[in-house]
């Protein structure tokens, strides 16, 4: 049986109930990402559901793809991407109209006196999109290199070089006496919430 849906297109009966037990299955996981990508709690059930809605446009080709979750994953991993370039330029805007006069392109307060405690989370935040993608998927969601290769749309040789360097400067971020298998452990820990 075949019905008509807003958007005008036809979707069978099957098709949506398949549609709807991945959504059951893979939401929870990929709100997960969402927010370890962009480290905002807020954003990530949205970002999800963007995805999601994403796939259902494009459900006939997704569910007939070799991998329909590292093609879920890749959308949520984009649309981090486009939301953290947003974010990142909306603060330039904030901080140019803010800045005081005469301080060129802006201002930056430095307190060498007071220590940051960095968690986890916060190290995540401060590294490049590309190096956090590739240790959230490795570690977070146990990934193999070819899957994490898959879903960023990059080389198996990149996602190795990428989380390696994401790893060590985690273990910069967390403090020198940090190991790289309690970093990994730690990340893993954030898939979920941070309860492992």
């Amino acid at each position: 049986m075949q019905r008509e849906v807003p958007a005008g297109t036809v979707v069978d009966d099957a098709a949506a109930a398949e549609f709807h037990e991945f959504f059951e299955a893979h939401y929870a996981e990929l709100a997960r990402l969402a927010h370890l990508l962009t480290g905002e709690a807020d954003a990530a059930d949205d970002l999800a559901a963007d995805a999601l809605l994403a796939l259902w446009h494009r459900w006939d080709r997704v569910r007939n793809a070799d991998h329909p979750v590292a093609y879920a994953r890749g959308v949520v991993a984009n649309l981090a991407r486009t939301r953290i370039r947003s974010s990142v330029r909306e603060r330039r805007r904030i901080a140019l109209f803010w800045a005081p006069r005469g301080a060129g392109d802006g201002y930056a307060v430095d307190d060498p006196d007071v220590s940051v405690v960095v968690d986890v989370q916060g190290a995540l935040r401060r590294l490049p999109f590309r190096k956090r993608a590739c240790v959230v998927l490795r570690h977070a969601f146990d990934l193999s290199e070819r899957d994490t290769s898959l879903v960023l749309g990059i080389s198996v040789g990149t996602v190795k070089s990428q989380t390696s360097r994401a790893v060590a400067e985690l273990q910069r971020l967390l403090g020198p006496d940090t190991p790289a298998a309690q970093v990994q452990v730690a990340v893993a820990a954030q898939r979920s919430g941070g309860r492992h």
